[in-house]
């Protein structure tokens, strides 16, 4: 059961806890695909085959195993890779990635997703914990996180218990003070309690949950969270 007395700040997931992550992936890999058609047109064929480019990403992912935690890198490693069988120039992959990464800040919020914010970081610190590359200045919630932690810059990912212990640090808290809000119940659920920090699992599809271990409340959206500090 969830003790909210205990809750000083909120630590909150990104892509699928406040947006839908896919159809921001298939627009900027559509956007990436548009680039490469004009400026790498070999490299755009071959990008036209979700097999060869699953087979690059499987080859990047295991040949570049320190780039585990840096979506970003690993993208852009796989994007030069492209290029180079396809016989194009490399560097270009830089400005190719820039056009996927743009386009990936382009999010569309869940509609509870902006009131809950405002809500929310009214009444605790709220810190972004992320395995993603989502650039909160860019998609345009920045304002309302006191502190954005993410795989990438930390150096690891969730279910690490040192990303979550490095959430509640960067609002001077330690792990049980703070409530971990996120999709996934391996990843969030079960990294945060394993962290030491309660664990809200926000379950809008009501998938059946997978594990021995449960989460401290289920919430089928984020307007249900609010309604807990009420």
């Amino acid at each position: 059961m969830l003790d909210i007395s205990k809750i000083k700040a909120i630590s909150l997931d990104l892509d699928d806890t406040l947006w839908p992550i896919w159809p921001t992936i298939e627009r900027a890999e559509k956007a990436l695909h548009d680039w490469m058609v004009a400026h790498a047109p070999m490299a755009g064929a071959l990008f036209s085959s979700p097999q060869a480019l699953r087979e690059i990403r499987e080859y990047m992912g295991a040949s570049r195993p320190d780039l585990k935690s840096d979506l970003s890198a690993l993208r852009r490693e796989s994007i030069r890779l492209a290029l180079y069988r396809a016989g194009e120039n490399p560097l270009l992959a830089d400005e190719a990635f820039e056009v996927f990464f743009a386009e990936r800040q382009r999010v569309t919020l869940f509609d509870d997703a902006r009131p809950a914010l405002e809500f929310l970081c009214a009444r605790f610190p709220l810190v972004s914990l992320s395995n993603g590359n989502a650039d909160l200045d860019r998609v345009g919630l920045a304002p309302y996180f006191r502190a954005a932690i993410s795989a990438r810059a930390f150096g690891v990912g969730k279910p690490d218990p040192r990303i979550f212990h490095a959430a509640a640090g960067a609002v001077n808290l330690t792990p049980e003070d703070v409530l971990h809000v996120g999709d996934d119940a391996t990843l969030d659920v079960l990294g945060a309690i394993n962290a030491g920090m309660q664990a809200a699992w926000v379950n809008r599809a009501d998938h059946l949950w997978p594990h021995e271990t449960v989460p401290h409340v289920t919430l089928g959206s984020l307007s249900e969270l609010c309604e807990l500090f009420k």
